[in-house]
């Protein structure tokens, strides 16, 4: 029974599939994109994102870590120096798997598997700058779109432009006309 067994064993021995994986993860970050089957770019994708989450902190403790798996010196510099400025402010999912469909020889389903913030044809729209820090699912945007509105009402304001629209008009004559009505009543006691 393979109960809570999740990993795939792509029909190699753990020591073959830890040299496999660890030679497709350090083409990977040498190229910025390779070819291979989809089985194998699906494996290489849990084995290589937790190692570019690492990357992110460049202490010699994760350097140390990531070259247990990796044991090339110059990826380590690049992962460690291009790839993590890249990914600075992105929260997870480093790679891209693109299905390319059966292979001529033996029909076997092949993909690309690439990191994201390096492809230039999907990211052209983005700004190269992005801010690093953690982003999390909650709704909490109505704040700043609130704090955003009443920052330009001033901004308006100062270039002259007419402070109130027609609703905030209506509801100061409002308030105003309640005041009088106020001022005349006291009199009156």
């Amino acid at each position: 029974m393979r109960h809570g067994d999740k990993i795939n064993n792509l029909s190699r021995t753990a020591s073959h599939r830890s040299a496999l994986l660890s030679n497709l993860a350090i083409q990977l970050i040498a190229n910025k994109r390779i070819v291979t089957t989809l089985a194998k770019a699906k494996a290489l994708r849990t084995y290589v994102e937790p190692l570019i989450t690492k990357a992110k902190e460049n202490t010699t403790h994760q350097r140390r870590i990531v070259f247990s798996y990796l044991q090339d010196k110059e990826v380590i510099t690049e992962l460690f120096s291009t790839v993590a400025e890249k990914i600075a402010g992105r929260p997870g999912g480093y790679t891209r798997i693109i299905k390319l469909g059966k292979r001529q020889g033996d029909a076997a389903e092949t993909a690309m598997i690439e990191l994201v913030d390096f492809n230039e044809i999907y990211g052209k729209g983005k700004g190269e700058a992005k801010e690093s820090g953690k982003r999390t699912r909650r709704a909490g945007g109505r704040k700043k779109t609130a704090e955003k509105t009443e920052a330009a009402e001033p901004a308006a304001t100062a270039k002259g432009a007419p402070a109130a629209t027609k609703e905030e008009h209506g509801k100061k004559e409002e308030l105003g006309k309640k005041e009088e009505h106020t001022k005349k009543e006291e009199p009156a006691k």
